[in-house]
């Protein structure tokens, strides 16, 4: 990917469950050639290996994973762009805030994934099937629908929300390489308390 600042960048592929990340994801890492983590990438060989997992040992392994995200991003050069797929909401965000700043991070892009409460469970429920053991199943509805009527972005830094319902691919491509080929206006913009992120919509 050509035109891309030497400052280190992640970009954030946020939203709830069902949102439809890891499709967003691997679209952008295809068009871009950018590398991927994944909350579950990382996690799901833990909940395997230690079957049966229940929810608090399931949420244990995420937050587990969480910090082996931004120890692989403080490992990695800083003209390496991450895509990193995750509903970022499950954890406080100071301790995003927190990661990014020991991982050593310029600054955050988002991409928000909004999705309307019966859309998130329509598409849970659809895929119940097809979780791996370990993950919350159909008990977990309700919750998925009062976090959908609640869910925010992160908002660490700039931030474009895309409907998760028709996801414009190439209106979020547009964006991510405006943004990337742009240098960081500070070193530590995305941290700075009461900041207002720029956001645009899809």
């Amino acid at each position: 990917m050509t035109g891309i600042t030497r400052e280190k960048n992640v970009v954030l592929v946020n939203g709830i469950p069902a949102a439809g990340k890891s499709t967003l994801t691997h679209a952008l890492s295809q068009r871009f050639g950018l590398p991927v983590l994944t909350l579950d990438s990382l996690k799901e060989p833990f909940m395997a290996g230690f079957a049966p997992v229940d929810r608090q040992r399931n949420r244990q392994l995420g937050c587990a994973a969480y910090q082996a995200i931004w120890q692989t991003v403080a490992q990695a050069p800083d003209c390496c762009v991450y895509l990193i797929d995750a509903w970022f909401g499950f954890q406080p965000r100071d301790v995003l805030l927190q990661g990014l700043q020991q991982a050593g991070v310029t600054r955050a892009l988002e991409l928000w994934l909004a999705i309307a409460p019966d859309e998130a469970v329509a598409r849970y429920q659809a895929r119940l099937s097809q979780r791996r053991p370990g993950h919350p199943g159909a008990e977990y509805l309700p919750e998925l629908r009062r976090l959908a009527e609640q869910a925010q972005p992160m908002a660490v830094g700039p931030v474009f929300t895309l409907n998760a319902c028709a996801p414009d691919e190439a209106a979020a491509s547009a964006w991510l390489q405006r943004q990337l080929a742009r240098p960081a206006t500070s070193s530590a913009r995305w941290c700075k308390p009461g900041a207002a992120p720029v956001v645009e919509r899809g």
